[in-house]
Order: C-alpha cells, then sequence, then structure tokens
C-alpha cells in the first residue's frame, strides 16, 4: 500500500494549491465546506483508547464535514468486517473517516450516487518514474487500465486511493452489487477496513492502530495527520445526541435555541436563510455542483434568522458574526461555551478572518448546524467540524 499513498499525495498537493481560491471564497460566503488537511486545535489520538470497548460507533454519530452517502460507506464497512476478518477487533467508522479524509476529503468536488458510485472517478498521477509526485519507481501496469485509465502504468484509485495492484487482492464488495469497483463508496472503504485489520489487528490498542495507519502509508507525519482526524470523528460520534435540554433556559437563550430547533430539518442552502427564514440559495458551495436553486439555510443564515427573533441584528457573513458581543477566544477553551453563543470555525483558528462557518452552541458539547451542502439542519458535535475558532456571547 506504500505505493498507493505515494501516488496519492500529489492529489492532496493541488487541493492544496486551490485552498487560495477557496479560502477567498470561504470569506465571501461565510459557510463554505472545510479545506482538506486542517485540523482542529489540539484534535490528538488521546490516551485511554486501549481501554476502551469496539463498539458503539459502528451506527452512533455523525461528522459535519462528510457525505452522507460517504458515512455510511463507512459505517457499512463497520458492521460487514467481521465476515471478512473475524478476528479484528476496533474497526470503527471513525478510522475508516480518518483514512478517506486525508486521501480524497471524502470524494470532495465529486457526485456520490446513493449507491455509492463516484463520478467523476479519483485518479492520482501516472507513476511512470518521471518524478511527479515525488516518486521516481515506476509501477508497471497491472489492471489494462480497467481502474486507472492507463495501460502504461499505475496511479492510485478512488476516494482511498488504492493501486490496481493492492485492490486485485483487498477490494471487496461492500453494496452487493456483486462487482468490487474501488471508484465505489461502499467496496472501497470495505477494501480499505479489511488491509487495515491484516490478520486480525485488535485496533482497539493504540500501537496497533498507529501499526495499520503506517501501513497504508509508511510516514510519521502520514500517521499523526489520519490519527488527528480520527480523534476528532470518535469525538464527534461518542458526544452526538438528539435532543437538547432547555428546561433550564430561560429568556433570550431560550428564544434562540427555540428558534434555532425549529428549523431541524430544513435543507442546506448556499446563501439562503435570514431574518425572516428560509429563502432561496444555491444547492452547493461556490465550488461546484449543479447549482441548483434550494429553499433553506446555510450556517450564518441560520443564526441570522435564530437571533432575530430577540431582536438582535447580525451581519450576514460568518466571519463578521465574530465581531459581535464578546469574543470567547480558543484559548478559554470549548468549557467556556454557555447555551446560544455563537461558535465559530476558521481555516486559521486565532484569525477571524478566516473564519468559515458558524453554530450555535445548544449545551453538552453540541450545536444547531446546517454544516454543509447535501445536509440540513441539525444537531452536531461542536467537535464535528475542524478548526474550531472560539465563541461569541450575545445574549
Amino acid at each position: 500500500m506504500r505505493a498507493t499513498r505515494r501516488a496519492a499525495r500529489p492529489r492532496r498537493r493541488r487541493t492544496k494549491r486551490g485552498c487560495l481560491l477557496v479560502l477567498l471564497l470561504a470569506i465571501v460566503a461565510g459557510c463554505a465546506a472545510p479545506i482538506s488537511g486542517i485540523l482542529s486545535a489540539g484534535a490528538l489520538l488521546t490516551t485511554g483508547y486501549d481501554d476502551e470497548p469496539d463498539t458503539g460507533w459502528a451506527e452512533g454519530g455523525s461528522a459535519a464535514d462528510i457525505p452522507p452517502t460517504m458515512l455510511a460507506a463507512y459505517k457499512n464497512a463497520s458492521r460487514l468486517i467481521g465476515r471478512h476478518v473475524p478476528k479484528c477487533r476496533g474497526m470503527a467508522w471513525p478510522v475508516l473517516a480518518g483514512i478517506a479524509k486525508v486521501e480524497s476529503n471524502h470524494a470532495a468536488g465529486r457526485t456520490i450516487a446513493n449507491d455509492g458510485d463516484i463520478r467523476p472517478k479519483i485518479l492520482g498521477v501516472v507513476l511512470n518514474g518521471s518524478g511527479q509526485g515525488g516518486s521516481t519507481t515506476v509501477f508497471p501496469d497491472t489492471d489494462g487500465g480497467k481502474w486507472d485509465g492507463t495501460a502504461d502504468s499505475e496511479r492510485a484509485v478512488g476516494p482511498f486511493q488504492f493501486l490496481p495492484s493492492t485492490w486485485t487482492s483487498q477490494g471487496r464488495d461492500g453494496n452487493g452489487d456483486k462487482e468490487r469497483d474501488p471508484h465505489n463508496a461502499f467496496d472501497a472503504a470495505l477494501g480499505a477496513a479489511v488491509y487495515l485489520c491484516g490478520r486480525g489487528r485488535d485496533l482497539t490498542q493504540t500501537s496497533q492502530l498507529r501499526s495499520a495507519i503506517f501501513q497504508y502509508n509508511r510516514s510519521g507525519s502520514y500517521v499523526s495527520h489520519v490519527s488527528n482526524w480520527i480523534s476528532q470523528y470518535r469525538s464527534a460520534a461518542k458526544r452526538s445526541t438528539t435532543s437538547v435540554d432547555l428546561s433550564g433556559l430561560s429568556g433570550k437563550a431560550r428564544k434562540v435555541l427555540s428558534a434555532a430547533l425549529s428549523q431541524r430539518g430544513a435543507p442546506y442552502s448556499w446563501g439562503g436563510g435570514g431574518p425572516r427564514g428560509r429563502s432561496l440559495g444555491h444547492c452547493c458551495s461556490p465550488s461546484g455542483k449543479s447549482g441548483a436553486r434550494i429553499r433553506g439555510f446555510d450556517c450564518s443564515g441560520l443564526t441570522t434568522y435564530a437571533f432575530a427573533r430577540v431582536g438582535i441584528t447580525l451581519p450576514r457573513i460568518a466571519s463578521a458574526q465574530a465581531s459581535r458581543g464578546q469574543r470567547i477566544p480558543v484559548s478559554r477553551g470549548k468549557r467556556a461555551l454557555r447555551p446560544g453563543d455563537l461558535v465559530f470555525f476558521g481555516y486559521a483558528p486565532r484569525r477571524d478572518a478566516t473564519i468559515y462557518h458558524v453554530g450555535i452552541y445548544a449545551g453538552n458539547g453540541q450545536m444547531i448546524n446546517a454544516a454543509r451542502p447535501g445536509t440540513v439542519v441539525r444537531l452536531d458535535a461542536v467537535d464535528a467540524m475542524p478548526g474550531y475558532a472560539g465563541g461569541a456571547r450575545l445574549l
């Protein structure tokens, strides 16, 4: 799999070169999706993982930056892994999400069908010894171009960036269509789970989890990068709930939270929402998709609506909302948040100009959130999104 990872890195670097454009869009729009590779402040693979059971993650929890079909694929793989590697323990969806976040940003910019097919296909650079992507090794073709589109040599494919030669042994049918396709989210996720489990690793043990990640890409920085994301997704899964207790609140905080909660289920709409409620926006962020119109909210549209219910007028852009009220800096930690506070996320968490997202803190580590295209207004763990940038208290 080492060669596979080498093929994946050039594609991630291309994503980073495009970050300036995405960042500018984020500053203007205030609700762009997170950029791949930017970690939450202080996100680490926590100690004590060795003592935790390997149950409870396969179904529970969500993370705001994962497209629903990709998340379903990760959860499906964690359920099915016992059929393929019976001795494997601890294959939970956050492990697969951490790998896929680094490898393809969860197939960002692609269309993901309900059956898991991803189009356009995700293809790495051609590994023909040219030095592109830092690899000077020639990888002879093994699939006749079936998966990677070239019969001259190899390149990594799909959301988990398999080499065709690796896919031959590790690929699995994850969606029951009797095909094994690395460009299908369900198949690729199950194949990655099989590869990480090896002959039966215990991934509840920190050392074995790190060994599995290192096998995926023999790089210490890669292990740390993926481990950070796993920690973040684990936290999101464990802290996810479906309700908010307003019984202890009164006055404006209760009204703001009640207003935001009343919009649960409203579709994400980039540019949608305002003081009067839902409005027409675009189905997607500025970076792509069809541009179809849809009535709903984006992140700052939702906060603008909720705070208007108590007579507070907010700027329409998330980064501008950070200048209102009493700023709660990152240094105070998330425990400083109170129900009704705005909670922010940024590409550089201590620079308000880079804020790309805002939610409303609901207590117990949760926020009311219009997260991203393809989702609805919902409760998410604060830890579900990267780049925590503090909060603001207006009430």
